[in-house]
């Protein structure tokens, strides 16, 4: 493929096809655990739900390095600026590492406070300390996975990241229940097993991903000159990674202020709105594959200066995702009884999931507008020249 130069939208078919797909089996890997926390126990199942804004921090962090890493080598390797592209990757490695061990340390000393704030019991607080100590434990692995892989789609590669994403679904599936109910000599873990398949398929991950990298012939060019730190670069990668982290974090705010009323209700009501935020996740995928492919179409053509591209590419995504999501809320609506039923038994859980659906469904529309702009900007973002 050629981002510069190939049919715009022969390249969202090429690029955002395989990064929905991979993002799919990123939801349904979550999807997983939240099936199976419900298979141990209601208050297991809002234990993980609870977790969710937390987990958050770590994914608005690696969300927030791989756009970062995507759009300014992206932009580099548009100018044809093959030393900046070098500079870029081994910062962002570095910047990952970084931030990974601030978001390890805020999330073991403060998740317990959170799931206080949230109104929750003392069982499902911790249940819920069971899975997050483990999650963040392992945060310089999450993002260093989307650090590495934020070359890959500098480039337009986003099918090995689905490959990867694919692999670690179908080792979720296997780990969950060997180590949440135990087999053999390994004892139930319960919900830390749950966390623990989490951890050994994101390290499985981490692995794959370094291997391909290392094989690119750009990375085979890297010397200790790109390893010292120069500040230009990180302060470039912190402004450009640092709005997106806190936008969604501000998400993870917001998602914990909605937990916190929900609680009120009792922890099934937590439950059921757990369960459906699962659900719209899934719904979401096909706009954030869009949103991958239009960060990379337009940090390439921004570097070249391609400005009738970079329009062609924005308002082509949003015609599609628009299109997509208004199927995809009329569908939710119709079947929120049925989708919320595969989480839990329990006729209450099931009333509150479905109810938050059929709401939902009315919102999903508006959310392209809200994610491509934010992406046509991450791509377009103007950044500072560096010196030679």
């Amino acid at each position: 493929m050629n981002l510069l130069k190939d049919n715009i939208p022969y390249l969202f078919r090429k690029l955002a096809l395989p990064a929905s797909v991979g993002m799919l089996f990123q939801t349904l890997y979550n999807i997983v655990d939240t099936f199976f926390a419900g298979k141990i126990s209601p208050e297991a199942l809002s234990a993980l739900s609870k977790s969710f804004p937390l987990y958050f921090i770590i994914v608005a962090t690696s969300i927030g390095v791989t756009v970062a890493g995507t759009s300014l080598i992206g932009n580099s390797i548009g100018e044809n600026n093959k030393k900046n592209v070098l500079y870029y990757f081994t910062h962002i490695i570095i910047y990952g590492i970084i931030v990974s061990f601030i978001v390890a340390f805020l999330g073991l000393n403060y998740s317990e406070k959170v799931f206080y704030v949230m109104e929750s019991s003392q069982e499902v607080t911790n249940l819920g300390l069971q899975y997050t100590n483990i999650i963040f434990s392992g945060s310089i692995i999450f993002i260093s996975v989307v650090a590495l892989n934020s070359l890959l789609h500098a480039e337009g590669d986003t099918k090995t990241y689905r490959n990867i994403l694919i692999l670690t679904f179908f080792l979720n599936i296997i780990l969950n229940p060997i180590l949440i109910f135990g087999f053999l000599f390994i004892p139930p873990m319960g919900v830390k097993g749950i966390a623990v398949a989490t951890l050994i398929a994101q390290s499985i991950a981490f692995i794959i991903l370094l291997i391909k990298v290392l094989k690119n012939n750009r990375v085979k060019k890297i010397t200790i000159e790109y390893i010292s730190p120069k500040f230009l670069f990180f302060k470039n990668i912190f402004f450009q990674s640092m709005p997106i982290i806190v936008s969604i974090c501000a998400y993870s705010v917001a998602a914990t202020i909605v937990f916190t009323y929900v609680g009120m209700s009792g922890e099934y009501a937590a439950a059921g709105y757990g369960a459906g935020t699962r659900i719209e996740q899934v719904v979401l995928l096909p706009v954030l594959g869009i949103n991958t492919a239009l960060i990379s179409i337009i940090a390439q053509n921004f570097g070249a200066k391609n400005l009738d591209r970079i329009k062609e590419t924005y308002f082509t995504a949003i015609k599609y995702a628009f299109f997509i999501m208004v199927l995809s809320g009329t569908l939710v609506f119709l079947l929120a009884g049925l989708i919320t039923s595969f989480f839990s038994n329990d006729l209450q859980v099931i009333d509150y999931g479905t109810r938050y659906l059929k709401i939902s469904a009315f919102v999903l529309p508006a959310y392209p507008i809200f994610f491509l702009s934010n992406g046509f900007f991450y791509g377009f973002k103007k950044i500072r020249k560096c010196n030679d």
